[in-house]
């Protein structure tokens, strides 16, 4: 009877059910009295907040990640953010490989979906180099951290630390363990080269997309075989990052980062640019930031990182091609170009209707929020973008949200791992809609 269900459901919702089982999943293991530190049981809305956090790999948290929760409560915590960085999917077709089940068209349309990417072929080669890349680069990211953490923790905790922070850094979560020190996030580490390089590239790499490094896989160093895509992302990403942190430390020199030495400045302003593309770690205090310190903020988690990645927002893609648009509409030339090649215009559509989709969930949502509380715009602004972004980053609202606004969180969190226009189109996909043309009437625009 239930795989009757699930066949008649799309691809996409299969996998907003898929997320709504892990995230229910996770919250029943939180609420156990096992997995809070005080051995009492979680109250259901802060499990629920915390395990779609968690499985939407965003970050915001009710409650501190260690003070709250036991080594069993952080371990689920680490395993919804593995699942939901890399897609619960990915883990299924995992599962078929080891008992060596055929992974048919319907499995195949299902990776396709989940990754984004463009064409049914290789995708059973992808996800072998997704669980491949996933275990080199966190396990990299872990030793590295270990031999950082080791000066200030005992040989435990930096083994345990480094583990839990470089998946949480891969997947673009921004669940930390620093409580037990004291410490917002890496705050203690603002002025660690090593530490701020090591998450940025966790970071970094998690949110250039899967396609990306299969792409890169390929073709090794000979740029000029590159697909488009892998052009614009690795273009892109790289122009945010040095553009970003140039600013950061225009914009808080004399300010957020006045005390700093001249070492501090530049590793805090590289992550400032780097953790919004959307990890959420933070090494300087996110409620500190001048208000174009939190406008910035804002501007790069919306962006966000790359299509079928870990990371969340809008994605450097949909920003690119807008722009691309903009840029021909004034040249007044035939067609959107870069790079030698033209871009389909269905793909100028559809990230016209990501970007007015997200926006006006961001500000409806803020504006709700603001009527329900008392919050300053720019600080409700930057929680729900941090949410419907994916991002994890916070002025320090998350623990002042009601019953309502905590719902309204954990809504947006949960549409911005689906992607908001991918889950309003989940409930199109099996109606029969008539394309019926109408007759065409001129209006003024602009």
């Amino acid at each position: 009877m239930f795989s009757k269900y699930l066949k008649k459901l799309s691809a996409m919702q299969l996998i907003a059910l898929g997320f709504f089982i892990l995230i229910l999943a996770g919250t029943l293991l939180l609420m156990l009295p096992i997995s809070a530190r005080d051995g009492q049981s979680t109250p259901f809305t802060t499990a629920l907040f915390t395990a779609t956090s968690a499985s939407c790999v965003t970050g915001l948290v009710l409650v501190d990640t260690y003070t709250h929760w036991s080594m069993f409560g952080q371990l689920i915590l680490l395993l919804l953010i593995q699942i939901g960085g890399l897609g619960f999917i990915t883990f299924g077709i995992l599962i078929s490989m080891i008992l060596r089940r055929k992974i048919g068209l319907r499995e195949r349309g299902w990776i396709k979906e989940s990754f984004n990417v463009l064409d049914i072929g290789g995708v059973v080669r992808l996800i072998r180099r997704i669980l491949k890349g996933t275990l080199i680069f966190e396990g990299a990211g872990a030793v590295v951290l270990f031999f950082c953490f080791l000066p200030d923790m005992s040989l435990a905790d930096s083994f345990y630390y480094s583990i839990f922070h470089s998946i949480s850094a891969f997947c673009n979560a921004g669940f930390d363990l620093m409580g037990k020190f004291g410490s917002s996030s890496f705050t203690a580490y603002y002025d660690n080269p090593v530490v701020t390089l090591t998450l940025s590239a966790l970071i970094l790499i998690g949110g250039l997309g899967f396609f990306c490094w299969s792409d890169i896989a390929d073709h090794k160093l000979q740029i000029k075989k590159y697909t488009l895509q892998t052009k614009m992302v690795l273009s892109a990403t790289a122009v945010l990052v040095l553009v970003g942190a140039v600013l950061f430390y225009l914009i808080e020199r004399d300010g957020l980062f006045a005390d700093m030495t001249a070492t501090g400045k530049i590793c805090a302003s590289f992550f400032c640019a780097v953790t919004p593309r959307t990890a959420g770690f933070n090494t300087t205090d996110i409620a500190s930031l001048s208000e174009a310190g939190k406008l910035l903020t804002i501007i790069l988690m919306f962006i966000g990182g790359c299509s079928g990645s870990t990371a969340g927002g809008v994605k450097v893609q949909t920003v690119f091609v807008l722009l691309l648009y903009l840029r021909s509409t004034l040249q007044r030339s035939a067609g959107t170009n870069i790079f030698g090649r033209r871009i389909d215009h269905a793909a100028v559509t559809k990230a016209s209707a990501v970007l007015c989709t997200y926006l006006t969930l961001s500000l409806g949502s803020a504006l709700t929020l603001c009527s329900l509380q008392d919050f300053a715009l720019s600080d409700a602004l930057l929680e729900v973008v941090s949410a419907v972004c994916t991002v994890g980053m916070s002025a320090g609202l998350t623990g002042q949200l009601n019953t309502a606004s905590q719902f309204i969180i954990i809504f947006l969190m949960y549409i911005g791992r689906l992607g908001s226009l991918s889950f309003a189109l989940s409930f199109t996909d099996r109606k029969k809609l008539t394309h019926v043309m109408q007759p065409v009437e001129q209006i003024s625009i602009g």
